[in-house]
């Protein structure tokens, strides 16, 4: 089941059949319960069919007063790219270390009023010189810890701000228009397969600059894994998104520029799609 937040309320898609939905509760209650899929199921029954089925371009950001935390080095690809970006600065070392430790690398990334939600712009740093996005599966996780929800996130990054030294990190990837979540909040009976497939195509004047792909597979660490430690010492009222980790990191000779359209597409959750803003 599909969980959308639109101008015109909340929406849920089954098998490409949409339904409007009533909720008596704030978006920040309704989503925060660990009942989820069970709750949607039981909404899906009373639901308005939508005839004209969804309108995109009506969508919001699937976020309501929660926080948006990410995990770093969860992928080998990942962990290559960071040493590279830092090796100048002695920071190579430094990410190979946190990529096998114990603890895992996990970070705060966005309010909702720095995230973006899908066919909108996000922002570059004026004063970055190298800027990527890294697409991610990004959990939705009850304020009791549990996921319940997935969405995908694009957690964008300045590489050259990290690679100048890793505790510039917070200014590398926090700052308004840093993230962007969308196009629903995907609500599995079961949680999402390893298997599943992460792909980003980036387009430049109507042209493909650059396109990858990855899977679940790949990630170090497990999502439940990532919860655990977020959650040792820290309380989420409402819930919190986790961003997971990147496979998909474009080389040396790639930073983004104002109008690129980026397309992060996961299996069974669908496309965000955004443009970077002037």
């Amino acid at each position: 089941m599909k969980l959308y937040r639109s101008i015109d309320g909340v929406i849920l898609e089954n098998e490409k059949v949409f339904k409007s939905i009533q909720i008596d509760t704030s978006w920040n209650d309704f989503i925060d319960r660990e009942d989820l899929h069970s709750a949607l199921m039981s909404a899906w029954k009373e639901g308005q069919v939508l005839h004209d089925g969804l309108d995109e371009n009506r969508l919001l950001t699937p976020i309501g007063s929660q926080e948006i935390w990410a995990a770093g080095v969860t992928y080998h690809s990942s962990r290559l790219a960071r040493m590279e970006e830092s090796k100048d600065a002695g920071g190579g070392d430094f990410y190979s270390r946190v990529y096998g430790a114990d603890r895992p690398e996990i970070f705060f990334k966005a309010t909702p009023a720095r995230t973006v939600g899908p066919g909108k712009e996000f922002r570059i740093r004026k004063d970055s010189t190298w800027d990527v996005p890294e697409p991610e599966l990004t959990l939705f996780v009850t304020s009791s810890g549990k996921i319940v929800g997935y969405t995908a996130g694009n957690d964008v990054s300045s590489r050259s701000i990290e690679g100048e030294n890793p505790l510039y990190l917070p200014q590398a990837k926090t700052f308004d228009g840093c993230a962007c979540l969308g196009p629903c909040l995907y609500v599995p009976e079961e949680p999402l397969s390893s298997k599943t497939k992460i792909e980003m195509t980036i387009e430049r004047s109507g042209s493909e600059v650059f396109s990858d792909q990855t899977s679940l597979e790949q990630m170090k660490r497990s999502p439940e894994e990532l919860v655990s430690f977020l959650f040792r010492e820290t309380s989420f009222p409402g819930g919190v998104f986790l961003m997971t980790g990147t496979g998909i990191v474009p080389g040396t000779d790639f930073t983004l520029m104002a109008e690129d359209k980026v397309s992060i597409e996961i299996e069974s959750i669908g496309t965000l799609i955004n443009f970077v803003g002037h």
